[in-house]
C-alpha cells in the first residue's frame, strides 16, 4: 500500500516521464535497440487477392517447377540442409534440394502463407535445376554434358530491403521491446506473429533465424534503421512437431502436424511450442487482441487458396510421416483439413 500511495497524483507522472526519457536516451544511444522499438512485424495485404500458386511478383521470380539451367558455383553455404550455389550470367542464387529435405517444402508453403497474410519472409520459387558442373557428391540425377538434375528444389530470393547491420539476428524475447508509442508494432500484431509461429510448430527459433529488416533507403552500411521490420529469416523446419533437436524429418510431417495442438491445455492462451536447444520461443502467452487479429487473417484464405499453398509446395511428394517408410504419401486434401482445424483452434479459444 505503501509503494502506490508513493506513485500517485504528480509525483507518478514526473516518476513515469523520467523513465520514458531514459528509455528514449538509452534507445538514442544504442542504433539497434532504437529499431526494435520502432519495428513493425505485419504490413497489411488484400490476403483474398493474393495468388499464392504464384507467388510473388518480381522480375527475378520463376513460375511454379520452372526448369533453370545454371553453372555450380563452389562456396561454402551455412545450415544443415542440402544446398548449393548456382550462376545464371551475373545472377547468383541458393538452391536447396533433395526429395527427402524437408526444407525443399516446408519453406515454400511457411513463406507463401506468410507472404500472402502480411508478414515479412523471403520469396521461396519451387522449381527443377540443372546445374552444370555440380560434383557428382550431391546426388543429383546424372545427364549428359556434365550436367545434374535435381528435382525437387528451391531457389531463394531475398525480400526487398536492407539487411540491418546485425549477423546475430534478433531473439523472440526481444518483441516485448518493442514499443508502440515509439512507432513499433502493436501488441495484436506481435502475439499474432508468436502464435502463427505456434501454428506452424516452427521449431528453429535461434536468434540467426530471425533478421531486422530496414525498408529505407539508407546505405548498405548504415547503423541508422527509419523503417525497421522485424522478420523470419528461415522457416525450413516448419509443419511438423518443434523438437528439441530441430530434426528434419520431423518438419513438413503430416502426422506429427496434425496430431499437434495449438494450445496448451484446455483452457488459456498458452500457445503449445516447446523451445528447443538452440531456440529462443518457447509456449509463449497469446493476447486475446493477437489471437483475434491472426484469426481474422487465417479466415480470410479460401480453401482453394490453402490447396494452392500445399500444391506449390509439392507436399505430395513428402511421406506422410518421413521416419515411416510405409504412411504413404499425403494428399492435398488431407493437408488442407489439418490447416482447417488448427485454425479453428485458434478460433474457438478465448484468452483472458
Amino acid at each position: 500500500m505503501v509503494l502506490i500511495a508513493t506513485f500517485t497524483g504528480c509525483g507518478s507522472s514526473a516518476w513515469w516521464s523520467a523513465a520514458e526519457a531514459r528509455n528514449d536516451d538509452k534507445a538514442k544511444s544504442n542504433p539497434r535497440a532504437d529499431a526494435v522499438a520502432r519495428a513493425q512485424v505485419w504490413m497489411p495485404t488484400d490476403i483474398p487477392s493474393m495468388d499464392i500458386k504464384s507467388g510473388p511478383s518480381r522480375k527475378d521470380g520463376f513460375p511454379f517447377r520452372a526448369t533453370i539451367v545454371c553453372d555450380y558455383e563452389s562456396k561454402d553455404m551455412s545450415g544443415a540442409s542440402p544446398k548449393f550455389a548456382c550462376q545464371v550470367g551475373e545472377d547468383e542464387f541458393k538452391v536447396k534440394y533433395g526429395g527427402t529435405n524437408a526444407e525443399v517444402y516446408a519453406e515454400v508453403a511457411a513463406t507463401r502463407l506468410l507472404w500472402a497474410l502480411g508478414f515479412g519472409a523471403d520469396h521461396m520459387f519451387p522449381v527443377r535445376v540443372i546445374c552444370r558442373g555440380c560434383p557428382n557428391t550431391l546426388a543429383g540425377i546424372a545427364r549428359d554434358n556434365d550436367e545434374w538434375l535435381f528435382d525437387p528444389a528451391t531457389v531463394e530470393r531475398k525480400i526487398a530491403g536492407r539487411e540491418y547491420v546485425d549477423p546475430e539476428g534478433w531473439a523472440w524475447d526481444e518483441l516485448e521491446a518493442v514499443r508502440p508509442d515509439a512507432g513499433g508494432a502493436p501488441r495484436a500484431h506481435r502475439d499474432a506473429l508468436k502464435l502463427l509461429a505456434v501454428f506452424l510448430q516452427h521449431t528453429d527459433t535461434k536468434p540467426q533465424q530471425q533478421r531486422i529488416l530496414c525498408l529505407d533507403d539508407a546505405p548498405e552500411d548504415s547503423k541508422e534503421c527509419r523503417e525497421p521490420l522485424m522478420m523470419i529469416n528461415d522457416l525450413g523446419l516448419t509443419f511438423g512437431r518443434a523438437n528439441t533437436f530441430n530434426v528434419n524429418e520431423k518438419a513438413m510431417n503430416l502426422t506429427e502436424w496434425s496430431s499437434t495442438p495449438i494450445w496448451k491445455g484446455d483452457t488459456g492462451c498458452v500457445g503449445n511450442l516447446p523451445k528447443s536447444f538452440t531456440g529462443t520461443l518457447h509456449n509463449p502467452v497469446i493476447s486475446e487482441e493477437g489471437r483475434r487479429f491472426l484469426t481474422s487473417l487465417l479466415e480470410q484464405l479460401t480453401d482453394q487458396q490453402i490447396r494452392d499453398l500445399f500444391e506449390t509446395s509439392r507436399v505430395t511428394l513428402r511421406l506422410r510421416d518421413p521416419l515411416k517408410a510405409r504412411s504413404g504419401f499425403a494428399t492435398v486434401d488431407e493437408w488442407l483439413t489439418a490447416f482447417k482445424d488448427k485454425r479453428s483452434q485458434i478460433a474457438a479459444r478465448r484468452c483472458a
